[in-house]
């Protein structure tokens, strides 16, 4: 596995390769404008320029991560209008500086059906509007309030309604799928989850890693990450991820405030090199996902 981090772009979008190369990454995931805001100015010629300029003295390309309001499974109105055009323009934005991957949360709906199927429009909507080269990949969802995307049931419904589903892949978060009820901490629990998400997703659509530790026990339902191997999850889930062949030159980023970067790439660097079992702390964890209505 490529081990990165989530990095600012303070200073310029180019500034963050500097700032993943110091922590010791090799790759890097990015906001290509704020956030928390819709609209932003449009990337120059001359800075997405530099941004790859910076991307091939790095060695390696950014995933770029979509703002955090857009929300594509809300029903008609001002936000769902909102959103999808915010879509467009964090897909141009990425096509723009070559970013191969564009990871979105898929979104929240009270009611589920309902919620999956608008995602799945917006969507089409959105390749509609934009035929550029970027693909989309969607989150899973720790399962937070109304939250889509939970198991991976949700995300193969979403795909399948697609219109353009080659457009389409996943990022997985480690912290997400351990909240949302998935057991990855076991050698047993871990092989039954990537086993399941292989029979409904693909294992050759998995993209990206987000490598987070969670605050939270299993099944709690709530977003709260970690230090990687600092958490409820521990080692083992992170030992045999950044193992696996199957996800040999797919990017994992950590998302956790960036003073913890240099020390947590250091410890998966470490788990990598060794790649031995290692024991399994006791575990009654018996929660499993909840699955779509």
């Amino acid at each position: 596995m490529l081990l990165g981090a989530h990095e600012s772009t303070s200073g310029g979008l180019h500034q963050a390769f500097e700032r993943a190369l110091a922590d010791g990454a090799e790759s890097v995931q990015i906001f290509t404008k704020s956030s928390r805001m819709w609209r932003a100015k449009e990337i120059a010629p001359a800075d997405a320029a530099l941004f790859q300029e910076a991307s091939a003295g790095a060695g390696f390309a950014a995933t770029v991560h979509a703002a955090y309001l857009i929300n594509l499974g809300c029903g008609p109105g001002d936000l769902r209008e909102k959103s999808i055009a915010a879509f467009v323009d964090e897909l141009d934005r990425a096509d723009r500086i070559g970013a191969p991957y564009l990871v979105v949360h898929p979104g929240s709906c009270p009611d589920k059906a309902s919620g999956l199927k608008a995602v799945a429009d917006a969507l089409d909507r959105t390749f509609a509007a934009h035929k550029g080269k970027c693909i989309v990949l969607l989150e899973t969802a720790a399962g937070q309030g109304s939250a889509l995307g939970t198991t991976f049931e949700e995300l193969r419904e979403i795909r399948d309604r697609v219109h353009s589903p080659e457009r389409v892949a996943f990022c997985l978060d480690t912290c997400h799928v351990f909240a949302a009820g998935y057991d990855i901490t076991t050698d047993r629990g871990f092989d039954r989850t990537f086993r399941k998400f292989d029979e409904l997703l693909g294992i050759e659509r998995l993209k990206a890693f987000h490598l987070n530790d969670s605050m939270k026990p299993l099944g709690c339902r709530v977003d709260r990450h970690e230090q990687v191997c600092k958490g409820e999850m521990g080692p083992l889930p992170f030992r045999r991820l950044v193992n696996d062949a199957r996800f040999r030159d797919v990017p994992g980023f950590l998302e956790i405030p960036p003073e913890g970067n240099r020390a947590s790439l250091q410890r998966l660097k470490r788990l990598r090199a060794k790649g031995q079992p290692i024991r399994q702390r006791p575990s009654a964890r018996v929660a499993t996902p909840t699955r779509a209505r």
